[in-house]
């Protein structure tokens, strides 16, 4: 009975090594940085290609917390255009006021996730791009905006403006 106890709990320490040594691992992942030597999280630098307007490019940091089950909220974005933006591009993407999710990955195992939505600003030709929390902490819903002017792109056109 003790054999199969000690087989049980090398197996459930290697399934552990195993998931969060792959869970570091992503092909998107562009930096690491360690937040030091007696501490178990660090700060990932992944980037993400807008999968409609292919000519955006995100980078995103936050703090994964290998040895916790759930990550902290912090995170911030940054977006640029680091290619051709075309208007068929942008026929295809939401434009209403709450924008289109292009980004989720979960930060814990209770519904704690990072989503990152693209809205259009129509009066001033710009894709915004926010990253946001799921979950509240301390009081707050932890959030970071970025934007892409579409100014010099084939995409822009004449804002319209309302007179009132």
């Amino acid at each position: 009975m003790l054999k199969k106890i000690k087989i049980f709990a090398v197996l459930l320490v290697v399934l552990v090594v195993v998931f969060f040594g792959l869970r570091g691992c992503s092909k998107d992942e562009v930096g690491d940085v360690s937040l030091g030597m007696f501490t178990t999280k660090d700060i990932k630098i992944e980037k993400l290609n807008d999968p409609v307007v292919s000519g955006v490019t995100c980078h995103i940091s936050n703090i994964v917390a290998d040895l916790d089950f759930s990550d902290p909220s912090d995170s911030s974005i940054s977006c640029r255009q680091t290619g051709e933006i075309t208007p068929a591009m942008l026929t295809q993407i939401d434009k209403s006021k709450g924008g289109e999710l292009v980004f989720k990955k979960s930060k814990s195992i209770l519904f704690k996730s990072l989503k990152i939505k693209r809205i259009f600003d129509q009066s001033t030709q710009t894709l915004i791009y926010i990253a946001f929390s799921t979950k509240e902490l301390n009081g707050s819903f932890k959030h970071s905006m970025s934007t892409v002017p579409l100014w010099g792109t084939e995409a822009y056109s004449t804002p319209v403006v309302e007179t009132k």
